[in-house]
């Protein structure tokens, strides 16, 4: 972690130079003592610059992911600035997880921008330990307060400064502050993302038709010119049947005003069945766990979800004892499915800005990696890893399935796999059982313990 902030830090650093010295003179920042100004030229000496070599290099990366280094330089150029620096670990542990990932997706940009221009005041600040009350105009031209009191303590406006004047420069000054500042129009854009009313104003649309002899998603017609003759005679047309019933919107529905998530995971599931090659995910959502109700349960109370569902292929390759452990199939579902609403758009669209994307998953604290690769969204890391195979095979505005070809395990639980079968195969050969299903493996295996086996034909 350390080395990639360094490298991180490396590349933001030269990337900065390069921006001040296209133009610039090295010597041009001359200090005008009697009324405080400078000449509007950037050079080593910057504060721009010592920002990054200070301790503040969480609010460095974050001033870069909001392409905010032109403004920045032009602002330096026309007067001396204050920033009021967040120390890195209100950025890294202090800070909501899900207020980070709503700045740091692509469409809220403009909210990341506003809210790191609140800690810019386009004025020289020195703070001192008399009892006063100031308010400034910051660069996204929100006022901020500033208060000094009796006991010696700033505040910005609730935040307390905890390294006074830690960096000075000719054209500007930075102060340490204990936490971020967040400007009312920014918590209102992510009270409104978070709100009921704004996640279920999804327009709905009809649920997915299937081709019964392929098995496969039908692909929806092109639209009619307006005029032309209808495609069904009018009987057709108009007589009603599952196929023509459009599906029911997902918003609160039912005395308690809840979503009807029982409904909806049990779509999804129909949906994945009828796609094919992901038998296997469906039956442990099915019959092996509770799963299946618990993410009704999620999904009734108004949360959303992006299940990232492992095909066949991918199952069959997992030992027999990783899924017969108890507990086993759970967590490896609950590493599969992420409290987000994604699809293969914005997934693709987040990597391709950032590079690396890292989501939460149900089994905390562990996440899953993301990153671009062949056109493709490629998750987890290393030999870990699986890619992006059939996007979007069930989307309804609350539920996403996004089906990958391979099963994905914690770092370290992956380590701790191996290192379990190496010692297995240094104390006894195994014995290559007889082609049978995974699953049907685990069924036998848990009734012949009860002496039940014989009964099933299939278990002898």
């Amino acid at each position: 972690m350390a080395m990639a902030q360094s490298s991180s830090n490396i590349f933001f650093t030269f990337l900065l130079f390069s921006t001040f010295h296209l133009g610039f003179s090295s010597s041009a920042l001359q200090e005008n003592h009697g009324n405080g100004t400078y000449s509007g030229q950037i050079n080593s000496n910057s504060v721009l610059v010592a920002l990054l070599d200070s301790h503040y290099t969480e609010l460095a990366e974050l001033v870069e992911k909001a392409l905010l280094l032109q403004t920045l330089e032009d602002a330096v150029g026309k007067h001396n600035i204050t920033i009021f620096a967040p120390k890195n670990e209100a950025l890294e542990r202090d800070l909501d997880p899900e207020f980070k990932r709503f700045l740091l997706e692509p469409r809220n940009l403009k909210s990341l921008q506003t809210l790191l221009l609140y800690h810019i005041v386009p004025d020289r600040i020195i703070l001192s330990h008399s009892s006063s009350v100031h308010h400034h105009s910051t660069l996204c031209s929100d006022r901020v307060k500033l208060s000094s009191q009796e006991s010696g303590d700033n505040l910005i406006d609730s935040a307390k400064v905890i390294q006074v004047n830690a960096v000075e420069r000719p054209d500007g000054v930075i102060h340490g502050i204990e936490r971020l500042l967040i400007p009312r129009s920014v918590q209102q854009d992510f009270n409104n993302r978070r709100s009921l009313q704004s996640i279920s104003a999804v327009k709905p649309e009809g649920a997915p038709e299937v081709d019964p002899r392929a098995h496969r998603l039908k692909i929806p017609a092109p639209p009619e010119k307006p005029g032309s003759l209808p495609v069904l005679p009018i009987y057709d047309a108009m007589a009603s049947g599952p196929s023509l019933a459009p599906a029911s919107a997902p918003a609160p529905g039912g005395p308690h005003h809840h979503f009807n998530g029982e409904k909806q995971v049990k779509d999804f599931i129909e949906t994945l069945i009828l796609y094919g090659g992901y038998n296997e995910m469906a039956d442990i959502l099915v019959n092996l766990t509770s799963l299946a109700t618990e993410m009704g349960k999620l999904v009734s109370e108004g949360y959303v979800l992006t299940v990232l569902a492992p095909n066949d292929e991918a199952m069959a390759k997992l030992p027999t004892d990783q899924l017969s452990e108890p507990g086993a199939p759970e967590q490896i579902i609950y590493y599969h499915v992420i409290p987000e609403y994604q699809t293969e758009e914005s997934m693709y669209n987040a990597v391709r800005r950032f590079g690396k994307i890292s989501y939460d998953t149900l089994r905390l604290p562990h996440k899953i990696l993301s990153q671009e690769a062949d056109g493709s969204v490629k998750f987890g890391d290393a030999e870990n890893s699986a890619y992006l195979f059939d996007p979007d095979i069930y989307t309804d505005g609350r539920i996403s399935v996004q089906g990958i070809d391979g099963v994905l395990f914690p770092l370290e639980e992956k380590e701790k796999s191996e290192t379990k079968t190496e010692i297995k195969k240094s104390v006894k050969v195994a014995v290559k059982p007889r082609r049978r299903g995974r699953l049907l493996e685990v069924a036998c295996r848990m009734l012949g313990t009860f002496g039940q086996d014989s009964h099933f034909t299939m278990c002898q």
